[in-house]
């Protein structure tokens, strides 16, 4: 089963990986926003950066549950 068919499982099945993906989305969204900023300030650059952090630290917790995910399925 691929990554992307597995998320959707848990997307539909698991509050907590759907809120993480909200979450991911979200932050997206404000980073794009400040990215599409014509000039950005010191604080914007560093939020920014706290930003990309955070998605980061979301994603790998989704990766993390798609694994465990994983490794259930094969052991049924």
């Amino acid at each position: 089963m691929k990554d992307q068919e597995i998320a959707e499982i848990l997307r539909t099945e698991n509050p907590s990986f759907r809120q993480l993906q909200e979450e991911h989305q979200a932050l997206e969204q404000k980073l794009l926003d400040l990215e599409n900023k014509q000039y950005l300030t010191a604080e914007d650059e560093v939020e920014i950066k706290s930003i990309k952090k955070q998605k980061l630290a979301k994603k790998d917790q989704m990766a993390a549950m798609i694994r465990d995910y994983k490794k259930s399925a094969a052991l049924n």
